[in-house]
């Protein structure tokens, strides 16, 4: 499966062209804030929130309208704008989830174990380089508070399957709470297409 970097390399238009489809979606009245709702049903209030692979801030930004402190992290510049731009009560950070000196940027450092929750959804998991995969688990479980929770969210038939991805979060030390298959809460079995998995960082 092609990288995100794959992706805008071959076809410069594309992060303009995506960051279009999902203001298109709410011009429409599309309802996109499923995630969201999910994030927050399971935050405490006034939470501190990571948006990993936070692209436009299409999940992250109305968080903030919900009483909670919001950051993200992309590696897509272009994205990174539109977030600033669309949600400028957040702080919005260009980085590569899949790279293993991510936190040694010295405006990301502070976000060692500073989250109560981090999330990552949509399929910006299944766009990360095979070779980077231990390294963005270990990106996601390093921002998190002891106690803090992770919901990591992607779909099948990119290159990961599902058993792999949890084995890889196991050894990165995260607790499993809860599998599903759906921001409706809908139960994760050996035939869903899509995992939604609710982590915990051990205290």
């Amino acid at each position: 499966m092609p990288t995100w970097n794959d992706l805008t390399r071959n076809n410069p238009s594309h992060s303009e062209n995506y960051a279009a489809r999902w203001k298109r979606f709410v011009a429409e009245g599309k309802d996109i804030d499923g995630e969201a709702r999910f994030v927050d049903a399971l935050s405490p209030r006034s939470a501190k929130i990571l948006d990993a692979g936070c692209g436009t801030g299409r999940a992250g930004g109305p968080l903030i309208a919900r009483g909670h402190t919001v950051a993200g992290i992309d590696l897509d510049p272009v994205l990174i704008e539109h977030a600033k731009h669309d949600f400028p009560d957040a702080e919005w950070h260009v980085g590569d989830l899949g790279s293993a000196t991510l936190y040694e940027q010295p405006e990301l450092g502070h976000m060692r174990g500073s989250f109560d929750v981090v999330f990552s959804v949509g399929n910006v998991l299944g766009f990360i380089d095979p070779a980077d995969r231990e390294t963005a688990i270990a990106n996601l479980y390093e921002p998190l508070r002891p106690g803090g929770r992770a919901v990591l969210a992607f779909g099948a038939g990119r290159g990961w399957g599902f058993s792999e991805f949890l084995e890889s979060c196991t050894a990165a030390g995260f607790a499993q709470d809860l599998l599903l298959s759906s921001f409706n809460i809908e139960p994760f079995d050996t035939d869903s297409d899509f995992l939604i998995a609710v982590l915990r960082r051990p205290r």
